[in-house]
């Protein structure tokens, strides 16, 4: 199982064509196994990080692999710490602070994702020819699993930017007081990503990483204090709050909850699409994830219970509609930078696959990172057609909740925790009962694969069935799709 194909490597593995990377690293390229397609000795990886990957540039085209370790902790901090925070005090409201899953399940599957992204880092070193989690899918199950998890990353990648752009009409209707219909909305929040999604290399997601992070943090730090000194506009005068530290959710809701957690962590499927575009990324992708983990896992923790323990049953999701209406609507202002990052970043990887596969497919790879007419049109008209895509799912699916959870129900799952555990089992597969640990290892990513497995299932129903009573609620004011009715937190 350990084996790769000599017609795998060539399909993935673009033309040296055009790229000479001696004339844009003076590093040399990474020794790669003609007949395995791999690296045998992967701590040698330290030594000579790279590999030509179509992305290193060449005479009259831009070098793409230019991130250092901090740009890539920007990026993925851009990548991750941006909607998913905004559902996670709901989480606590529903199944309490200490009960799994409430604030457990945060810490928890926060861990897993780190393990879950150690191992794509793991395979990369040893596949460092692939340009996204869909190429290490073609590794291990050659063209029919590259398929699948090619419209798996692409259902995702658009649900979440889908999810962007609900929330920024949500945004756009809180500020405004419902001021133009919510369709228009959602078409603005597509235009402006669509701008944002126009440069072709993952450096610029990095640096729109610190305005994400400042835009974040400030509105949660506002949130918190304004209920800190005034109770949630919903709660009455004489209100005493009420805060569950353990509670019995129904097997819908406490599943909800679950799936919002997932999508909180919902970054892994950019992480490889960030490795081929890194100077160095067996040396420093584990730094930068890290980085990544500890501020995501703590910030998570620490905004989801200030949040719910200081609005408690008002406790309403996005959190940022937990405080007194005009602190909410100013919030919604600050956190804007952060949620068009979100657009940015998971759009960006969506486009970049399509851009890949296309050029491919009309083999130019040597014009993959060159300026040139060509090129520029494929790029643009693809993100073209992200967008128009998105503005449709989101006129769809309206809601915040609903979608978040849709889309961890769907795919999130796998590339996030099931993936990752096949792809242990390729390089492991002689060595599943050798130790202790790989017995370990074994059953947890065993474990992985299967919780991937049932929230397809019953993740979709529970999910789906949430967004139908929704719609059917008639004090509602979403009754379908494509609704002008606002979708205001107020």
């Amino acid at each position: 199982m350990s084996s790769y194909p000599q017609d795998v490597h060539n399909d993935i593995y673009p033309s040296d064509q055009g790229h000479d990377s001696s004339k844009t690293n003076s590093k040399e390229k990474m020794p790669l196994d003609a007949e395995k397609g791999h690296i045998d000795d992967v701590q040698s990886a330290h030594n000579v990080p790279v590999v030509e990957n179509g992305f290193g540039g060449g005479e009259g085209a831009k070098n793409f692999r230019n991130m250092s370790k901090w740009d890539t902790t920007f990026a993925l901090l851009t990548n991750q710490v941006g909607l998913g925070v905004l559902s996670l005090p709901s989480v606590l409201k529903t199944m309490g602070i200490t009960s799994v899953p409430g604030l457990i399940a945060i810490i928890g599957i926060g861990v897993l994702s780190w393990y879950t992204a150690f191992v794509l880092k793991q395979f990369y070193g040893r596949h460092p020819h692939v340009l996204n989690v869909v190429d290490m899918a073609k590794v291990v199950g050659g063209r029919p699993l590259s398929i699948a998890a090619g419209i798996g990353l692409l259902v995702q990648v658009i649900m979440t930017a889908a999810s962007a752009s609900v929330t920024l009409s949500i945004a756009f209707n809180t500020i405004s007081r419902h001021s133009i219909c919510t369709v228009g909305y959602i078409g603005i929040a597509c235009l402006c990503c669509w701008v944002l999604c126009a440069p072709r290399t993952s450096k610029f997601v990095s640096q729109s990483g610190i305005p994400c992070m400042v835009s974040v943090i400030a509105a949660s730090i506002l949130v918190m204090a304004s209920l800190g000194a005034k109770n949630p506009t919903a709660a009455p005068a004489d209100w005493h709050k009420e805060i569950l530290v353990v509670a019995n959710p129904d097997f819908r809701s406490g599943l909800n909850a679950c799936l919002k957690i997932c999508y909180a962590y919902s970054g892994n499927i950019n992480f490889v699409t960030y490795m081929a575009e890194m100077v160095d990324p067996v040396r420093d992708f584990g730094f930068a994830l890290a980085w990544l983990e500890c501020v995501s896992i703590g910030f998570y923790v620490v905004v989801a219970i200030a949040i719910y323990c200081l609005a408690g049953e008002y406790t309403v999701s996005p959190a940022l509609g937990s405080a007194p209406e005009l602190i909410a609507r100013i919030a919604y202002g600050i956190v804007l930078p952060a949620i068009f990052s979100t657009g940015l970043a998971f759009g960006h990887t969506g486009i970049k696959y399509v851009y890949v596969q296309v050029m491919k497919h009309f083999k130019l790879q040597s014009e993959m990172t060159a300026n040139n007419v060509r090129s520029w049109s494929i790029w643009m008209t693809i993100v073209t057609v992200f967008w128009v895509l998105c503005f449709i799912i989101s006129n769809a699916i309206p809601v915040f909740d609903s979608i978040l959870s849709i889309a961890s129900a769907t795919t999130i799952s796998w590339f996030t925790f099931g993936f990752s555990g096949i792809f242990w089992f390729h390089m492991n597969w002689n060595n599943l009962f050798s130790s202790p640990k790989n017995i370990a290892l074994f059953c947890l990513n065993a474990f992985l694969i299967g919780i991937s497995l049932f929230m397809n299932a019953a993740g979709l129903w529970s999910s789906i069935t949430e967004l139908l009573d929704l719609f059917a609620n008639a004090s509602s004011s979403i009754q379908g799709v494509f609704s002008c009715g606002s979708n205001s937190i107020f």
